[in-house]
């Protein structure tokens, strides 16, 4: 598929990965509409791209039909961690639901692909391990994470509606664990957590035991992963993306520790309601399909985003 030249809507694009995506397409030659509310997303992520006469910035938010001249839609307008997800977990559902169906009218009538950026959290707390596309999940639809959850997964069966009923273009891509620079401070999630708490040499919040298991894929990974879904003809996915390399947290955040040389100590907490035991993704069908595998190994990346938020601080 020749994707040279075109203009590019990125949903959340003043977010942590919908930055990294924006820059990377004006690497490679594109206009980018870049559409947030700022809910999570800064515009310090976007900031240096301003001065490109491809890139344009519009505060909108999702929720809110819009129209206008795009060839392709990057969707992945949503809080993702929890601490934010759950602050108004009523809006999380608005943006999944509405937001989502949004921009499938907007695919809709222009006729262009949309790319979904869906989430492994529709696979809940796995009894499968690792997750293939094909499995179900197991997801509590009442729970406190069920805004996001359950949003994603009707998001999901909506992008695959109007493909069906309509024959619009919609790709999905179930995001595992990402991070890297520009993630925010108070992101809330795992690695971000960590490093911001061994640099101001607080203690290092482990929930529970820290034996439960997570899979961290750099972001410039991801950035390649979803480019290749783009560029693939008459593939609807829905695709994992992430690293398939399975970490226990404690390992996680001794690893940080030795990298930052912190003196900083680990504290358990009790789990989250509802908090995944596991996560790992089956990527096979990324492989096959894509070509498409992870390069950056876990000390590489955390090498990387220590480095930010050490420039940052």
């Amino acid at each position: 598929m020749n994707n040279k030249g075109k203009t590019v809507l990125v949903t959340g694009g003043a977010g942590f990965i919908g930055s990294h995506l924006c820059s990377k397409l004006l690497d490679l030659g594109h206009e980018v509409v870049c559409m947030d509310n700022y809910f999570t997303g800064c515009k310090d992520n976007v900031r240096h791209l301003l001065s490109s006469d491809r890139f344009e910035l519009i505060r909108h938010d999702v929720t809110e039909p819009i129209r206008m001249e795009v060839d392709a839609i990057f969707h992945l307008a949503c809080p993702a961690s929890p601490v934010h997800y759950q602050r108004d977990p009523v809006q999380t559902v608005r943006t999944n639901i509405l937001g989502t169906l949004n921009m499938l009218d907007l695919a809709k009538h222009r006729g262009v692909p949309m790319i979904h950026a869906s989430t492994s959290e529709v696979y809940g707390d796995p009894q499968v391990h690792p997750q293939p596309e094909g499995y179900w999940g197991n997801v509590n639809p009442i729970g406190p994470r069920a805004c996001y959850d359950e949003g994603k997964r009707c998001a999901e069966t909506l992008a695959s509606d109007y493909r069906r009923a309509f024959a619009t273009d919609t790709r999905i891509v179930r995001i595992f664990n990402t991070y890297g620079p520009r993630i925010a401070t108070e992101d809330g999630r795992v690695i971000s957590n960590f490093i911001v708490q061994a640099l101001r040499g607080e203690a290092i919040t482990v929930y529970g035991d820290g034996g439960q298991t997570r899979c961290f894929q750099y972001v410039d990974d991801l950035i390649r992963g979803l480019l290749a879904v783009w560029a693939a003809p008459n593939f609807p996915g829905p695709v994992n993306l992430g690293n398939p390399v399975e970490y226990k947290i404690k390992e996680v955040a001794q690893r940080v520790l030795a990298e930052t040389g912190s003196k900083s100590k680990i504290v358990h907490k009790p789990l989250p309601v509802d908090d995944p035991r596991q996560r790992q993704p089956d990527i096979t069908l990324a492989k096959e399909k894509l070509d498409w595998s992870p390069r950056v190994s876990l000390e590489e990346g955390l090498r990387k985003t220590i480095a930010y938020f050490k420039h940052k601080s």
